[in-house]
């Protein structure tokens, strides 16, 4: 990912260098080019070492705290819970189903409050149900855990692509959000990994391996959310671990790039905002589209690859390398979409692959052939995700448009993972049929919104004069659809 990073950040040299003036004065350095070019390298370093690491840990525990379950089932769950495959699948949707409530509830909050609070916090408390996980003795208790498992997972995503989207222009974000979705895809190579090693654990505390998997994977989750406390930020334009200088340059920097960067008063006409404008529903229904295939594999894989014949102990080992290798098709990809300034085309490219990778599963006979199709599917799968999750945060302002925009992507998308699971069983012919469906509409959505952005941009070319407002009021008011706001497709 560090590549990725080095040519973007080469990119905005470039582009800052080409500006005839400088938008921020950084204590009296930024007078030439490259004082401005290395202060501005040296910000956005430091706002990377700051919120990266921390919020891709998050969320590699956030996906590793939903997913172990398909860990855990293979392990004996589903035998000790006297667990039918529907009921299984029943306690996987009730998950979702409390993530695509809570979601958008969970943005709103965080832009009344502080994501320096409210981050860790949902962080503490799903490693305390998650934990909980691993204490329920009937199918009752699971369905109940696993609804408050979503319930509390549902702001971290949606959460934290908003605060990126007030610490990086639009044209960093692609990056972030690609290292940041990365986390999903480590959690399932780690969790292959971890699940292996925690399984040995069987019998010790009276307690069977897949209860250990859910408690100590859980307490990690706790530990590090009280670590998240001292470490994830609040709001950028009162960032204690930026000087004054650098404050002033990165909100500098967040207000040329045509989305103001001072603290937006929350109103309920930016939230109606959202919920009518045909491009977010656009980003969300292109989610929904991915986000079936994304689950019904995530949570199946470690079952699939056992039904090709393999031991539980060899499945959860053989989940490392589809995961490992959808890593780092993310970051290949992520690459060519800032080297190529696309996106619409990368995310359509990746569902091609995925289909690709179902029709293997579904037509080759011989265990070695289907598992290169798990690796296609996957590989095609994340990388669509990563590259579409952060569509909305670089396409839609003014702040709380963008924060329910967001929140709507992750809540419609989720109503497909809800259908994932309860389509799944013993048998996946069907579940990777529908996959395919799901991703073919994916491919429509991505091509609908491509023409419509692209479009949006030559109207608004066509309409730009010399004497086009630009005022601060202006465009918090109008959003993206100011006339010197241009959108990335």
């Amino acid at each position: 990912m560090s590549e990725i990073l080095q040519h973007e950040k080469e990119k905005e040299e470039d582009r800052v260098a080409s500006e005839p003036s400088s938008p921020a004065n950084l204590e009296g350095s930024l007078d030439s080019d490259t004082a401005r070019q290395q202060a501005d390298h040296h910000l956005v370093r430091k706002i990377d070492s700051r919120l990266l690491p921390i919020l891709t840990l998050l969320y590699l525990l956030s996906f590793l705290d939903r997913t172990n379950i398909g860990n855990a089932r293979i392990l004996g769950l589903a035998t000790d819970l006297k667990l039918s495959a529907p009921a299984y699948n029943t306690s996987l949707a009730l998950y979702f189903i409390a993530y695509v409530l809570f979601e958008v509830p969970s943005n709103i909050v965080l832009k009344r409050f502080d994501p320096q609070f409210w981050l860790p916090s949902l962080t503490l408390v799903w490693g305390i149900v998650s934990v909980c996980q691993g204490l329920v003795t009937n199918q009752a208790g699971l369905f109940g855990i696993r609804f408050l498992l979503g319930a509390t997972e549902a702001g971290l995503f949606p959460g934290v692509i908003y605060l990126f989207s007030v610490y990086y222009i639009r044209r960093e974000r692609r990056a972030r959000v690609a290292i940041f979705f990365g986390g999903a895809a480590l959690a399932g190579a780690f969790g292959g990994i971890l699940a292996f090693a925690i399984g040995k654990m069987e019998g010790i505390g009276g307690r069977r391996g897949w209860q250990w998997i859910f408690i100590l994977e859980g307490l990690l989750t706790i530990l590090v959310s009280l670590i998240a406390y001292f470490v994830v930020p609040t709001w950028s334009y009162k960032a204690k671990f930026l000087t004054e200088p650098e404050r002033e340059h990165l909100l500098s920097k967040l207000d040329a790039d045509t989305d103001p960067a001072h603290k937006e008063p929350f109103q309920w006409v930016y939230v109606k905002q959202a919920f009518t404008d045909h491009l977010v529903w656009g980003y969300a229904l292109l989610f929904h589209g991915y986000a079936f295939a994304l689950y019904s594999l995530s949570l199946f894989m470690p079952t699939i690859i056992a039904d090709l014949g393999f031991q539980s102990w060899q499945a959860q080992l053989l989940t490392v390398p589809p995961n490992t290798l959808a890593a780092l098709s993310i970051a290949l990809t992520v690459w060519l979409s800032i080297r190529c300034e696309c996106r619409a085309i990368l995310i359509i490219i990746a569902a091609i692959v995925a289909i690709i990778g179902y029709i293997v599963l579904l037509t080759a006979t011989k265990p070695g052939a289907q598992y290169a199709g798990v690796h296609l599917a996957a590989a095609g799968v994340y990388t669509g995700n990563a590259l579409l999750l952060s569509w909305p945060g670089e396409n839609v302002a003014g702040q709380t448009k963008r924060a329910v925009a967001v929140a709507m992507q992750i809540t419609f998308g989720d109503i497909g993972a809800i259908a994932g699971p309860n389509f799944a069983g013993h048998e996946y012919r069907k579940p990777h049929i529908i996959a395919i469906g799901y991703l073919l509409f994916s491919i429509i959505v991505a091509s609908y919104l491509r023409f419509w952005l692209a479009r949006g941009n030559k109207d608004k070319d066509a309409k730009m004069t010399e004497e086009s407002a630009e005022s601060i009021k202006d465009r918090q008011r109008l959003g993206d659809r100011h006339i010197l706001y241009r959108y990335v497709y």
